[in-house]
């Protein structure tokens, strides 16, 4: 078991940056895949990031790759969304959630989440 609790969400205007982070409990974190998701309003839950458990492959949707950034301290226990260049399309709430196996851009594959951080970006 592991819990999973974000942080760092925001108002922030078009063009700027946050990062947001997932603190998780345990001592077994350097052996989850950790992913990012976001759930606008009126629409479904969607993919943004994910790591491995080293910290080596890394994937993105293709709506943030360039702009947004995934990492992990393992020795913290926690993961990272650096999200630059924000629109206000990236207007959400972000979610992480955790995996024991390989990694994976489907959320129906990850076993545990946080509660979510709301992201708004003005125009």
């Amino acid at each position: 078991q592991v819990q999973l609790v974000e942080s760092g969400g925001g108002l922030v205007q078009a063009g700027g940056s946050l990062r947001l982070s997932c603190a998780a409990s345990g001592r077994t974190f350097r052996t989850y895949t950790m992913g990012w998701f976001r759930q606008a309003p009126g629409k479904e839950r969607e993919f943004v990031a994910a790591i491995s458990q080293s910290g080596g492959p890394t994937y993105y949707a293709d709506s943030v790759k360039g702009r947004f950034t995934i990492s992990r301290d393992n020795a913290k226990n926690t993961v990272y969304l650096q999200m630059n260049s924000l629109k206000p399309e990236d207007t959400a709430v972000y979610y992480c959630a955790a995996r024991t196996v390989v990694i994976s851009t489907r959320q129906g594959d990850y076993d545990y989440w946080g509660q979510g951080t709301q992201v708004t970006v003005s125009s």
